[in-house]
Protein backbone atom coordinates (compact mmCIF):
# COMPACT_ATOMS: atom_id res chain seq x y z
CA UNK A 1 0.00 0.00 0.00
CA UNK A 2 1.45 3.34 -0.93
CA UNK A 3 2.53 5.76 1.75
CA UNK A 4 -0.11 8.31 2.60
CA UNK A 5 -2.94 5.99 1.53
CA UNK A 6 -5.20 7.22 4.33
CA UNK A 7 -4.87 10.89 3.33
CA UNK A 8 -5.29 9.93 -0.32
CA UNK A 9 -8.49 7.97 0.38
CA UNK A 10 -9.94 10.73 2.57
CA UNK A 11 -9.89 13.05 -0.46
CA UNK A 12 -12.21 10.70 -2.38
CA UNK A 13 -15.99 11.15 -2.15
CA UNK A 14 -16.60 7.54 -1.07
CA UNK A 15 -14.13 7.75 1.80
CA UNK A 16 -14.70 11.40 2.70
CA UNK A 17 -15.47 11.99 6.36
CA UNK A 18 -14.13 8.61 7.45
CA UNK A 19 -11.67 8.83 10.29
CA UNK A 20 -8.12 7.53 10.20
CA UNK A 21 -8.88 4.51 12.42
CA UNK A 22 -11.70 3.43 10.10
CA UNK A 23 -9.54 3.71 7.00
CA UNK A 24 -6.79 1.78 8.76
CA UNK A 25 -9.28 -1.05 9.47
CA UNK A 26 -10.32 -1.07 5.81
CA UNK A 27 -6.76 -0.95 4.49
CA UNK A 28 -5.59 -3.77 6.76
CA UNK A 29 -8.06 -6.11 5.08
CA UNK A 30 -7.87 -4.71 1.55
CA UNK A 31 -6.04 -6.49 -1.23
CA UNK A 32 -3.76 -4.80 -3.75
CA UNK A 33 -4.09 -6.03 -7.31
CA UNK A 34 -1.45 -5.47 -9.98
CA UNK A 35 -2.65 -5.71 -13.58
CA UNK A 36 -0.69 -5.63 -16.81
CA UNK A 37 -2.12 -3.58 -19.67
CA UNK A 38 -5.00 -5.47 -21.30
CA UNK A 39 -5.92 -7.50 -18.20
CA UNK A 40 -9.40 -7.25 -16.70
CA UNK A 41 -10.06 -6.09 -13.16
CA UNK A 42 -13.60 -7.47 -13.41
CA UNK A 43 -15.84 -8.73 -16.21
CA UNK A 44 -19.41 -7.89 -17.16
CA UNK A 45 -21.75 -10.58 -15.85
CA UNK A 46 -19.37 -11.92 -13.18
CA UNK A 47 -20.55 -12.06 -9.58
CA UNK A 48 -19.97 -8.80 -7.73
CA UNK A 49 -19.06 -8.31 -4.10
CA UNK A 50 -16.21 -5.84 -4.12
CA UNK A 51 -15.24 -2.38 -5.27
CA UNK A 52 -11.90 -1.14 -6.49
CA UNK A 53 -9.93 2.08 -6.14
CA UNK A 54 -7.48 2.62 -8.97
CA UNK A 55 -4.19 3.49 -7.30
CA UNK A 56 -2.02 3.70 -10.42
CA UNK A 57 -2.56 3.59 -14.17
CA UNK A 58 -5.57 4.04 -16.42
CA UNK A 59 -8.42 1.68 -17.27
CA UNK A 60 -11.54 1.57 -19.44
CA UNK A 61 -15.04 0.63 -18.38
CA UNK A 62 -16.68 -1.17 -21.32
CA UNK A 63 -19.98 -2.88 -21.99
CA UNK A 64 -20.92 -5.41 -24.66
CA UNK A 65 -23.64 -4.45 -27.13
CA UNK A 66 -24.61 -6.52 -30.16
CA UNK A 67 -21.25 -8.24 -30.26
CA UNK A 68 -19.28 -5.02 -29.92
CA UNK A 69 -17.60 -3.34 -27.01
CA UNK A 70 -18.82 0.14 -26.05
CA UNK A 71 -16.68 2.46 -23.94
CA UNK A 72 -18.62 3.86 -20.96
CA UNK A 73 -15.84 5.82 -19.28
CA UNK A 74 -12.15 5.99 -18.60
CA UNK A 75 -10.65 5.64 -15.15
CA UNK A 76 -7.48 7.13 -13.74
CA UNK A 77 -5.70 6.97 -10.40
CA UNK A 78 -8.12 7.89 -7.62
CA UNK A 79 -11.27 6.68 -9.40
CA UNK A 80 -13.51 4.05 -7.83
CA UNK A 81 -15.44 1.37 -9.63
CA UNK A 82 -17.67 -1.50 -8.53
CA UNK A 83 -19.58 0.30 -5.79
CA UNK A 84 -22.92 -0.91 -7.12
CA UNK A 85 -21.87 -4.50 -6.45
CA UNK A 86 -21.49 -3.66 -2.76
CA UNK A 87 -24.97 -2.13 -2.67
CA UNK A 88 -27.10 -4.48 -4.77
CA UNK A 89 -25.04 -7.72 -4.86
CA UNK A 90 -25.90 -8.12 -8.56
CA UNK A 91 -23.54 -9.31 -11.32
CA UNK A 92 -21.04 -6.81 -12.70
CA UNK A 93 -22.68 -4.39 -15.13
CA UNK A 94 -19.51 -3.78 -17.16
CA UNK A 95 -15.94 -4.92 -17.72
CA UNK A 96 -13.00 -2.91 -16.40
CA UNK A 97 -9.84 -3.39 -18.48
CA UNK A 98 -6.40 -1.94 -17.77
CA UNK A 99 -5.22 0.43 -20.51
CA UNK A 100 -1.79 0.67 -18.88
CA UNK A 101 -0.11 -1.24 -16.08
CA UNK A 102 -2.41 -0.69 -13.10
CA UNK A 103 -2.55 -1.17 -9.37
CA UNK A 104 -5.90 -1.22 -7.60
CA UNK A 105 -7.06 -1.63 -4.03
CA UNK A 106 -9.97 -4.04 -3.61
CA UNK A 107 -12.51 -3.59 -0.82
CA UNK A 108 -14.92 -6.51 -0.38
CA UNK A 109 -18.32 -6.84 1.23
CA UNK A 110 -16.53 -8.77 4.01
CA UNK A 111 -14.25 -5.78 4.58
CA UNK A 112 -17.32 -3.59 5.02
CA UNK A 113 -18.86 -6.14 7.37
CA UNK A 114 -15.73 -5.93 9.54
CA UNK A 115 -16.14 -2.16 9.49
CA UNK A 116 -19.77 -2.59 10.58
CA UNK A 117 -18.57 -4.67 13.53
CA UNK A 118 -15.82 -2.16 14.33
CA UNK A 119 -17.78 1.12 14.09
CA UNK A 120 -21.41 1.17 12.92
CA UNK A 121 -21.46 4.97 12.52
CA UNK A 122 -18.47 4.92 10.18
CA UNK A 123 -20.06 1.99 8.32
CA UNK A 124 -23.24 4.06 7.86
CA UNK A 125 -21.15 6.98 6.58
CA UNK A 126 -19.38 4.91 3.92
CA UNK A 127 -22.71 3.39 2.85
CA UNK A 128 -24.17 6.89 2.53
CA UNK A 129 -21.10 8.03 0.57
CA UNK A 130 -21.43 5.08 -1.81
CA UNK A 131 -25.12 5.87 -2.26
CA UNK A 132 -24.26 9.49 -3.07
CA UNK A 133 -21.68 8.42 -5.64
CA UNK A 134 -24.14 6.05 -7.31
CA UNK A 135 -26.75 8.85 -7.35
CA UNK A 136 -24.21 11.29 -8.85
CA UNK A 137 -23.50 8.84 -11.64
CA UNK A 138 -27.21 8.22 -12.19
CA UNK A 139 -27.79 11.97 -12.56
CA UNK A 140 -24.98 12.17 -15.12
CA UNK A 141 -26.47 9.24 -17.03
CA UNK A 142 -29.96 10.78 -16.92
CA UNK A 143 -28.56 14.03 -18.31
CA UNK A 144 -26.74 12.19 -21.11
CA UNK A 145 -29.88 10.23 -22.00
CA UNK A 146 -31.99 13.38 -21.97
CA UNK A 147 -29.57 15.25 -24.25
CA UNK A 148 -29.38 12.29 -26.61
CA UNK A 149 -33.17 12.02 -26.79
CA UNK A 150 -33.50 15.77 -27.46
CA UNK A 151 -30.94 15.55 -30.28
CA UNK A 152 -33.12 12.88 -31.88
CA UNK A 153 -36.25 14.99 -31.45
CA UNK A 154 -39.23 14.78 -29.12
CA UNK A 155 -41.18 11.51 -28.91
CA UNK A 156 -43.89 11.01 -31.54
CA UNK A 157 -46.66 11.05 -28.91
CA UNK A 158 -45.46 14.34 -27.38
CA UNK A 159 -47.64 16.58 -29.49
Amino acid sequence: MKLGAIDWLQRMPIFGGLNEATLQVLLEQAREIDLPAGACLCREGDAGGSMFVLEQGTASVVKQWQGREQLLRRLQAGDCVGEMALMDLQPRSATVRADTTCRAIEFTASDLMRLYEHDIEQFALIQMNIGREVCRRLRQTDERLFRLSMERGPPADAG
